[in-house]
């Protein structure tokens, strides 16, 4: 099995128009100015096929502790490694398109208003994935936790779509992990509809490995007074590009934090755009970054404020930390203003660290290696500390230690 189960004739018109874009356009390619930056060719050259569904996996269940659990392997479902809530409707692609029809062809592909290739692929070739809608005034008592497990050399398409009705609440984690060194492509596109008043934070840990490419894309629609978080943890991949996009309805809200970790050849693009569509709307961005060895990090935010969008409140900052002179940053904030009445800033820094504070704890009797690590880890670990999910916060602290291990004691 390498196709959806079930399918219909608006899906498969749908993906019949990405296939014919696709194979027109392929890939995106480096002289288009939004991946300036990043040059995906490597990609086109490993001529992956579609990931196969295989019947034995050897993973143990996910235990259920303080999350639900959805996981994919190679791109499929499986519901006997999950654990579902029962009062939510939560379940895969393929029963959606048997069960929530018409709900789930109302939203589909109606986030995306630019697509290119790599979502063009991804529409014409998904083979499974999660769809969630919580209803009208509910709230997803435990936060449902995205589990993506690559074992083959192969391309990984999914495809989400999550919807919150009008003062829904939810708390999701997307992961994206891999046990071997394989490579391979993840390709992985979430639709978000945020109802008036409602409240989604996400969360997304990519670690996979060092020899895998990744492209995972976001795009949500912000209703009225609606509120959106997201919190972007780009540690794993040789070569990584994330894009979120949200489009922000009158006093909607939308706080996008990052932080990225390169060494060796690495490659992590961040791709970021919140458009203010109108008035009264607040969204703030924090993106942080550190690179060594011959890491490459990429920055692209932008901002847009339409001409209606009067009274917005914008502001982001992007703070890098090169530890090594071949290591390389590129940042490009953007504030494209129409409006004439609106409060909007941004803001880059790119450095080293600091030689006093490395000498003062040297001073304090901590040998060079380990004062870098101690002040490498206190820069990251402010992006760790807005993760309000415990068992979460731990586990990408962890992480982080893993990289600096003389960066803290718990």
């Amino acid at each position: 099995m390498n196709k959806l189960q079930l399918t219909s004739d608006w899906l498969n018109d749908i993906r019949s128009q990405a296939k014919k874009q696709f194979e027109k356009t392929g890939f995106p390619a480096s002289n288009l100015e939004n991946w300036r930056y990043t040059n995906v060719s490597a990609i086109a050259k490993k001529e992956f096929s579609i990931a196969k569904f295989v019947e034995d996996v050897d993973f143990d269940a996910v235990e259920s502790g303080s999350a639900f659990h959805f996981v994919f392997v190679d791109g499929y479902f499986r519901e006997e490694l999950s654990n579902l809530p029962e009062k939510i409707t939560v379940c895969s692609i393929n029963d959606a398109l048997k069960n929530h029809a018409d709900l789930l062809q109302s939203k589909f592909n109606q986030a995306i208003k630019q697509p290119h290739g790599f979502i063009d692929f991804n529409t014409a070739n998904f083979t499974d994935g999660l769809f969630v809608h919580i209803p009208k005034n509910a709230i997803l008592e435990k936060p449902l936790q995205i589990i993506h497990i690559a074992t083959q050399e192969a391309i990984l398409p999914t495809r989400h779509v999550v919807i919150l009705d009008e003062n829904a609440k939810a708390s999701l984690i997307e992961m994206f992990v891999s046990p071997e060194k394989k490579a391979y492509l993840t390709n992985s596109v979430v639709e978000i509809f945020v109802g008036e008043n409602a409240d989604l934070t996400l969360y997304k840990v990519q670690q996979e490995g060092e020899n895998a490419y990744h492209f995972g894309g976001t795009y949500v629609q912000q209703a009225k007074h609606a509120r959106f978080k997201h919190h972007n943890f780009a540690l794993g991949s040789l070569l990584a590009r994330s894009d979120i996009i949200s489009d922000l309805e009158t006093a909607a809200e939308c706080e996008l934090n990052g932080l990225y970790l390169g060494s060796q050849n690495q490659h992590l693009d961040n791709f970021t755009r919140i458009n203010h569509l109108q008035p009264h709307g607040i969204s703030r961005e924090f993106y942080k970054g550190i690179l060594n060895d011959k890491a490459r990090g990429v920055f692209q935010g932008r901002i847009v404020v339409a001409e209606n969008a009067q009274k917005t409140d914008s502001q982001m900052n992007n703070r890098n930390l090169l530890l090594s002179n071949e290591a390389e940053i590129d940042t490009k904030p953007q504030l494209e203003i129409y409006a004439d009445d609106v409060k909007c800033a941004h803001g880059i820094t790119v450095g080293q660290l600091d030689e006093k504070s490395i000498f003062y704890l040297q001073s304090r009797g901590i040998d060079e290696v380990s004062a870098k690590h101690i002040l490498t880890f206190a820069f990251a670990n402010e992006m760790v500390d807005k993760i309000t999910i415990p068992s979460l916060r731990d586990a990408v602290f962890n992480l982080l230690l893993t990289r600096f291990p003389e960066g803290a004691e718990r």
